[in-house]
């Protein structure tokens, strides 16, 4: 039987007007996977950054190697031995992979201060091969996406020869092929003795590569379990607290009427002649690999970024659109793909983040209508469920799911004919994944046209009436609900790919 690396006894952690942790015990073992799970807010992340040293004070006690220890801070956790993939990106966008991967490091260093860049030029190479990626280490971290980034952490953590890694949702901006290469690398850290923490919303993946599973609820340890013993719905009820129907809702048929129609839209070296309709009251969804062009078409046609050539079509019509602004005033709206940085200000309350776009619908003269604003953001705050305890609240305050929620709630409140959304439920709980498709199932039955990109082709396949084939910025097939698979989508890419080549 393996021995423990890590013990945490009767762990308690507040902030003002919130019990984060609650008599919370946790143990983790040496050359094993642990998976953690429940929903955001449940108290995951806090236990982890104890554990990793952001969080200096608590109660409680933790033990490593057998031997009490409280970390100053995450620098003296890593110096034990212990790193962390955060959710949230820890990068300097200025700097370059290389830079990123060995800040704060001594490696490649001389005793003279020097820098060794051969050394470092080789070492991070060998890293990112590793993982079985073609990134260029001289390439600055603000060219990458969110998926490329979220990479770079994953490959700064296993550096380090950690005995422990912790991970916090570490798949949430990657493809299948991405994540079947990360867990590849982490059975081979496993087979070494390392200790892993896999937190994650993913039961799939969970279930796939963990060794143990530990549910938390409300703050609160709920179970540990093995694998081996373990079911996925016992686990999704142990997460939420009550019995979980199906994951997708069962769809309405969509109406025939054509509502948005794309006409050989490109941009040079981004997408090419990309063309497709939308109905009315349809659920399109785009699947394809990281890098495939999906974001980018969408970014073009709701007027973050240009276009070439092409036209799009609204209701029969054809609508310029330069700007967002453009976009929003013909009736178009889009979540993007990272929340954090392009959906919400954090430092505002969830009431001025919702109006945030509506200034003309609530503008009269020189004064916005509070009266008007206040009820039209409750109502669509219990329309979405979104659990804060005053809209004056700042959105940063707020779990993953909920700030989705508010991103989703600032559109909603508007008279959208086509809502975009971009990988809509990266990063939350499966509770709250399940409330935005059955929205999303409640707004097309109303009429709207909804497009949804998603990495996950099991998620896209669960929430589509038809779905687009995106990769090397070409619509390269299409599928009818029913008439799918993720094998089928997968061998219609390399089918593609293998012409191309």
């Amino acid at each position: 039987m393996k021995e423990p690396i890590v013990r945490m006894e009767h762990i308690s952690k507040s902030f003002p007007g919130v019990k984060a942790l609650q008599d919370v015990s946790f143990e983790l073992k040496r050359g094993s996977i642990h998976g953690l799970v429940g929903e955001n807010g449940a108290g995951k992340s806090t236990l982890m950054k104890i554990l990793s040293g952001a969080y200096a004070s608590y109660q409680g006690d933790v033990f490593f190697h057998g031997n009490k220890v409280q970390f100053k801070n995450e620098h003296d956790a890593l110096e034990a031995g212990i790193s962390i993939v955060p959710q949230e990106l820890n990068y300097v966008p200025q700097l370059t992979i290389e830079d990123n991967i060995l800040l704060g490091r001594k490696v490649g260093v001389t005793k003279l201060g020097w820098l060794e860049e051969k050394k470092r030029h080789d070492m991070t190479k060998k890293l990112i091969e590793d993982l079985g990626l073609a990134f260029n280490p001289k390439t600055k971290m603000s060219e990458l996406n969110v998926a490329q980034c979220q990479m770079v952490e994953i490959i700064k953590a296993i550096s380090r020869n950690s005995q422990v890694v912790i991970m916090d949702e570490p798949t949430s901006a990657l493809t299948d092929v991405e994540t079947k290469q990360l867990m590849n690398r982490l059975r081979d850290l496993k087979e070494k003795g390392v200790a892993i923490v896999y937190i994650s919303h993913k039961l799939d993946e969970v279930f796939s590569i963990c060794d143990q599973i530990t549910v938390m609820r409300d703050s609160k340890w709920i179970g540990s379990v093995a694998i081996e013993d373990a079911e996925e719905n016992e686990v999704i009820e142990m997460m939420v607290g009550r019995k979980v129907n199906e994951l997708y809702p069962e769809k309405a048929s969509c109406g025939k009427e054509e509502l948005l129609r794309v006409e050989h839209l490109s941009r040079e070296g981004v997408f090419q002649d990309v063309s497709f309709c939308l109905k009315r009251g349809e659920i399109l969804g785009i699947s394809g690999m990281m890098g495939a062009g999906r974001s980018e078409i969408v970014r073009a046609i709701f007027g973050l970024d240009p276009h070439s050539e092409g036209a799009v079509y609204l209701e029969g019509m054809e609508i310029k659109i330069k700007s967002p602004v453009d976009a929003i005033k013909a009736g178009i709206a889009m979540v993007p793909e990272n929340r954090a940085e392009d959906g919400f200000v954090g430092g505002m309350s969830v009431k001025h983040n919702i109006i945030l776009p509506s200034g003309d619908i609530y503008a009269k003269k020189f004064f916005l209508e509070n009266s008007k604003i206040n009820q039209d953001v409750e109502e669509i705050r219990k329309k979405l469920s979104i659990k804060v305890p005053n809209t004056e609240e700042h959105v940063v305050n707020l779990s993953g799911g909920n700030q989705q929620k508010v991103v989703l709630a600032k559109w909603l409140i508007r008279d959208v004919k086509v809502l975009i959304l971009d990988e809509p439920t990266r990063g939350i709980d499966i509770g709250a994944k399940q409330e935005i498709y059955r929205l999303m199932n409640e707004y097309a039955v109303a009429g709207m046209g909804i497009v949804f990109i998603s990495s996950e082709m099991q998620e896209v396949i669960g929430v589509s009436h038809r779905i687009l084939v995106v990769d090397g910025g070409s619509v390269i097939g299409e599928f009818a609900h029913g008439d799918v698979s993720q094998n089928a989508i997968m061998e219609l890419i390399v089918k593609k790919g293998r012409k191309k080549g």
